[in-house]
């Protein structure tokens, strides 16, 4: 190889996901995850699936390096044998699949099947350029960072080239996948068809889907397994292309899959009826039975008792839940970004132990370091960007600060906390989050309706002190959730009973957030309908400020655990930068922020947070 100036004395990778959704960089140096971050926190456009190239330069600063000092750059995915897939289901469906297929072909003209040349924009010719497949890419981001020597592996989600779902065991340095279920057979493109049917985003809304099957029963799962889904014992399947339209057109379901749930698709406007509540709860029965159906063969083939999990499907928390809870394994580990941006990670690690075959010890913890893998900004950029919007503060010790925060969520204030590096992945996990005390009854409507501008039926996850987190909730198999990706029920003790005028509320009001206004527990504005929470534990290693703010919480108040939501509002990313982090504080109705070691009231701000930008700001983010 050329040597291009001095080169870096450990090898560095970068990895690449990116045109699809969710793009992102990863940089493995050493062995060491450096940085990682979505597209969307640098261009502000949620889910952009554009090329990285803010995430790489980022990257690159966060390791002083610059492109021409990469070893490796390596993409997440085949994307020819991807465009084989389009062309071979255009020709089996043709001449039905021709208005899907015009629709596609332009974004590979331009992009996708010339992805090379789109590379070599951003790196230099002597920089290897190296594509894998994309459920290898799933696999290896969840097996070599987790905790473990050896695991079963198991990936589900949409599509990759043509594998949807894939088994496999990872050991030592190595992942080998051995068992596949091939596109159109899709549990993600089954759960995004209902997510659709429902009147959700495709690749966005899944997770208001997960969350409204609580209000549901499943009414329609029988109909789901007698017609839409052939599922065997050892948790593979075929599905009835007949009733889905992906394969032939722009939407997901079709006439006879209408016919067969009751009627044409929710509009996004249309109310939620308890048809689309037990239509939920259906596709989320039968997905989590999917799960377990393949955490059960995973561990007959394998007879291991750990076992890795990746893809958007592993982001369903409640399925997750259950395969811990009653499957096989004594131990799981869920990637936290299991979804395309997380493959950028995954292709980055496999090059470095698969392909270079490089040792691989695991320390007891995972290594994704808590996934806090993002920009951090210094106290001179925390007050450049105060001192722009002419915003006075004294900066706190670091003690003082978290007194002051914890009195101000005990006080019933809202607050927006930033600080460290920030996330990697989906979830808000204590460095770009808006905190609110679990105990009021107000905390949960007040946060969806004047704050994230959204659905009244959601409801907020809870940050646990991880050494109190098994008191309040019945963890399974008592583990630990530090990504947010397990949901566990309140325990009894924690609970309020219902009187009978309230159970008929939550039963029958056509207000889901008159049914979720309901007090359930102690920690009314985290507790589901169904008594659940989605939770995060939370230790002093990889976050110690966050850990700090809870014990002193817990202190003044003897409750270990605060609301934690992700600081954005409903259709935007989450806040990256301080700038970002003052514009959502300003605009929504947040009390304070804590921007690194300074603290705003919006008391001390109202001149510049009043007035028509506010009402703007509100109206555009509308919930549904």
């Amino acid at each position: 190889m050329t040597s291009h100036g001095a080169r870096p004395a450990v090898t560095s990778i970068l990895g690449i996901s990116a045109f699809y959704h969710d793009s992102a960089a990863a940089l493995v140096v050493g062995g060491e995850v450096v940085a990682a971050a979505q597209e969307e926190r640098f261009t502000r456009r949620k889910h952009d699936p554009a090329f990285p190239a803010g995430a790489m330069a980022y990257c690159l600063q966060e390791a002083g390096l610059t492109a021409d000092r990469l070893d490796y750059v390596v993409y997440y995915e085949k994307p020819l044998t991807k465009f084989e897939r389009l062309l071979e289901t255009f020709v089996g469906v043709a001449p039905l699949g021709l208005r899907n297929f015009r629709t596609a072909l332009p974004a590979w003209l331009k992009e996708k099947l010339f992805l090379r040349r789109v590379l070599r924009r951003h790196v230099p010719a002597h920089v290897p350029l190296l594509f894998l497949d994309h459920h290898e890419s799933h696999a290896a981001s969840a097996f070599f960072p987790s905790p473990f020597d050896e695991a079963a592996v198991l990936t589900l989600d949409g599509v990759g080239e043509w594998t949807t779902t894939a088994f496999g065991v990872g050991r030592g340095n190595r992942v080998t996948l051995t068992d596949h279920v091939q596109f159109p057979h899709s549990l993600g493109l089954l759960y995004s068809a209902f997510t659709a049917y429902c009147g959700f985003k495709v690749n966005s809304g899944e997770y208001k889907l997960m969350g409204l099957a609580p209000y549901g029963r499943p009414t329609y799962a029988a109909a789901i397994r007698e017609h839409l889904i052939d599922l065997k014992p050892d948790g593979s399947f075929r599905l009835d292309v007949r009733f889905f339209n992906y394969c032939r057109g722009l939407t997901m379901t079709n006439a006879r899959f209408h016919r067969l749930f009751g009627g044409p698709p929710r509009l996004p406007e249309d109310r939620l009826d308890q048809r689309h509540m037990d239509l939920a709860a259906s596709v989320q029965a039968v997905t989590e039975e999917v799960v377990l159906r393949a955490g059960a063969h995973a561990h007959q083939r394998t007879g291991l008792t750990n076992l890795v999990l990746a893809g958007g499907v592993a982001l369903n928390c409640v399925a997750n839940a259950r395969l811990l809870r009653e499957g096989p394994f004594e131990s799981v580990w869920i990637q936290p970004a299991a979804g395309d941006a997380g493959g950028a990670l995954g292709a980055a690690l496999f090059v470095w132990y698969q392909l270079l075959d490089n040792p691989r010890s695991p320390g007891g913890r995972d290594a994704q370091k808590g996934s806090l893998l993002g920009p951090r900004f210094t106290a001179a950029e925390v007050r450049a960007a105060l001192d722009a919007r002419g915003i006075a503060y004294a900066p706190l010790p670091e003690d003082e600060l978290v007194a002051e925060a914890a009195r101000c969520l005990a006080a019933g204030s809202v607050v927006g906390w930033f600080q460290g590096r920030m996330e990697y992945g989906p979830r808000a996990l204590g460095c770009r989050s808006i905190l609110g005390d679990p105990r009021s009854p107000r905390t949960q409507i007040f946060m969806n309706q004047k704050i994230k501008f959204r659905e009244s039926f959601r409801p907020f996850a809870p940050s646990v002190l991880a050494e109190d987190a098994a008191e309040i909730f019945d963890l399974p198999r008592g583990q630990d959730s530090p990504y947010m990706l397990l949901v566990a029920p309140v325990r009894d003790r924690y609970r309020e009973p219902a009187t009978a005028d309230q159970l008929h509320t939550m039963a029958m009001h056509p207000d889901l957030g008159a049914r979720l206004a309901v007090p359930r527990s102690r920690f009314p504005a985290i507790t589901h309908v169904d008594y659940s929470a989605r939770l995060q534990t939370v230790d002093g290693e990889w976050n110690p400020r966050y850990h700090k703010l809870l014990r002193a919480f817990r202190d003044l108040t003897g409750c270990p655990l605060v609301v934690n939501t992700s600081f954005n509002v409903r259709g935007e990313p989450i806040v990256c930068t301080p700038d970002e982090a003052l514009a959502g504080f300003l605009a929504t109705d947040m009390d304070v922020l804590v921007l690194e070691d300074a603290v705003v009231r919006k008391a001390d701000v109202t001149h510049l947070a009043a007035g028509a930008a506010g009402d703007a700001y509100a109206a555009r983010f509308a919930p549904d």
